[in-house]
Parts: C-alpha cells; structure tokens; sequence
C-alpha cells in the first residue's frame, strides 16, 4: 500500500528548505551534515531523509525554489503604461524587495552552487540569465542609442545596477522595507544619471 503524503507536507518541505539555508549560509554547505539540518529545522534525522534523500538534493531545492519564485516575481512586474525611466524604478525596487528575507538563500546561491551537478546549475543558471536580460532590456531602453551594437557595455551598465542591489544585501543584512525602498530610489537615480550622460 502505497505511504500517503501528510496534509502538512509542503509545509514541511518549506521549512527544512529554510532552515537548511540557515545552515549552509553559516556553516558552509561542504561543512554541514544532515544531523545539523535536523537539529535546525527541530525534527529528527529520519523524518529529514523522509523529504530528502541526501544533502544535495535539498541544496538543489532550495536554490531551484529561491531563483524560480525570485525570476517569476522580478520578471512578473506590470510594466504595462510606465515610460522606460519609470520601469527601471519598479524593477529596482521590485528586486530589492524580492531580496527581503532571503540573505541566507543569497549566500547559498552565491557560495554552493557549484557543488551541484552540471545539468542542474544550468537550469538555475537559466532563472539568472533571465532576470538579467529582463534588466537588461530594461536598462536599454533608457539610452538605446548609448548601447548600439554594443553589447559590452550594455551587460557593464546591468549587472552594474545588480551589483549596487547586490551590495546592499552584502553589507545591510536585515534592512527592512522602508530602508529598501529608499536605497531603490537612490539606485535608480544613480543609474538613470548616468544613463542620460551616455
């Protein structure tokens, strides 16, 4: 007779997802053993393996459900009426608030994903190159004529902007939605300034 699946299931999932990141971002993911996942996510070794059958597959998971909502949320944004100026703002707030809560996911993303399989860092390397071009276009639109025919310095100027998102989350860990919101504005206008001076 087949195991049905408890009611709470996703649930569970979700948490150990969480809970593991914790623990990759703080004690590596190299480093980490299942005992301590089991620990953080206060359940015991057994019922971890019941959702995962090893350490990698829950490494996979939580970047794969990290970057697929991050990708259909930044990518999702209505830009349906904004002039280019005014959708680059909604973009570089939306990303900053994406980012929200998720610094150990980030740090996972940034310092584990090479320990996956090939096959599977190229699918989550697909979730990134899609926010990229999606700020990429929309960096483009602002100055086309600066970015002709040059598509060097048009991924210079995105992942510039990603790289100012991207030290915000670096150095203010826990900034909440009002810091975010100001930050996203002084971004924009940095990026729009010298945009305009292209």
């Amino acid at each position: 007779m087949a195991r049905t699946i408890a009611k709470d299931h996703d649930q569970k999932r979700a948490q150990i997802l969480k809970s593991a990141a914790k623990v990759f971002a703080d004690e590596g993911f190299d480093r980490a053993s299942m005992t301590q996942l089991a620990r953080e996510c206060g359940i015991s070794k057994a019922n971890i393996y019941h959702y995962y059958g090893s350490k990698d597959a829950i490494l996979f998971d939580i970047l794969e459900v990290y970057l697929r909502d991050l990708r259909d949320r930044i990518c999702g944004i209505d830009l349906d009426g904004a002039g280019p100026e005014e959708r680059l703002r909604l973009v570089v707030a939306e990303t900053l608030r994406a980012y929200q809560g998720a610094d150990h996911e980030h740090q996972v993303q940034i310092g584990a994903m090479g320990a996956l399989p090939e096959e599977q860092q190229k699918l989550l390397r697909g979730y990134q190159r899609e926010m990229v071009n999606f700020m990429s276009d929309t960096v483009q639109a602002i100055a086309p004529a600066a970015f002709d025919a040059d598509a060097a310095k048009l991924r210079a100027a995105t992942m510039s902007v990603f790289g100012m998102l991207n030290w915000y989350y670096m150095w203010n860990t826990g900034a909440g939605t009002e810091a975010r919101e100001d930050y996203a504005g002084l971004v924009s206008e940095l990026t729009l300034g010298g945009l305009r001076s292209l």
